[in-house]
């Protein structure tokens, strides 16, 4: 299988995908977020300087996290391919991810970006609630998507919530940024010949297929 990098603004619907392309392919998922609370949660001597990086209010390195991915990119699951989310978010990132895959003997594979509306985007974001616990994504207006019972984590049984970056205000924000900082990576791998675009759809088994015909092409 091909390793994927996904681009896609806030709500572009990268973590669902990325759920659904895992049950059917057995991708390794690693998004970087993920691998920081991990590190923490742990108490690993890496994680304990994490969580003081991020309680001093500064932003964690590029070698930090570069160092995370590379662990977690030689683990069983990710040996026939994986999914890279949240990361890169430069071209800095990008060209260094690129010299640890050399350096480990990986293929960098292909790059999905996910077309979405600004205005969809927002309409996900003040609709969708998150598990606390296992970070399961919910749509309170989707029947697809909607918890069995109201606010309540289909498989933890847990209160769900709506996290603070998911606020209206706080969502434009984010988008303007991701658009204004990241999206230069469009260019840099659409130059490189390994970029793909797919459509966010307001059905995700939509985007789903258009993904695999990506993947398996």
């Amino acid at each position: 299988m091909k390793n994927i990098i996904f681009l896609a603004p806030p709500n572009g619907g990268k973590g669902t995908l990325s759920e659904m392309l895992v049950e059917k392919y057995g991708y390794g998922h690693i998004s970087t977020g993920d691998l920081l609370r991990d590190e923490i949660a742990a108490k690993t001597e890496l994680g304990r300087e994490v969580e003081n990086i991020m309680k001093s209010g500064k932003l964690v390195s590029d070698e930090i996290i570069l160092k995370l991915i590379a662990n977690r990119i030689t683990k069983p699951d990710c040996a026939n391919g994986y999914i890279l989310d949240g990361f890169p978010r430069t071209k800095v990132q990008a060209e260094k991810y690129e010299e640890l895959l050399q350096k480990l003997g990986k293929d960098l594979g292909i790059v999905i970006y996910i077309d979405i509306t600004k205005e969809m985007a927002l309409n996900r974001s003040i609709s969708r609630i998150t598990c606390p616990k296992c970070k399961k994504i919910y749509n309170k207006f989707s029947e697809q998507m909607r918890p069995k019972v109201e606010w309540i984590c289909d498989d933890c049984g847990v209160e769900l919530v709506q996290r603070e970056d998911d606020k209206k205000e706080t969502f434009i924000k984010r988008f303007d940024e991701y658009m204004d900082k990241t999206m230069p990576l469009y260019e840099y791998y659409k130059n490189k010949g390994v970029l793909e675009t797919i459509k966010a759809y307001p059905d995700k088994f939509d985007t789903f297929n258009e993904a695999i015909q990506v993947i398996e092409k």
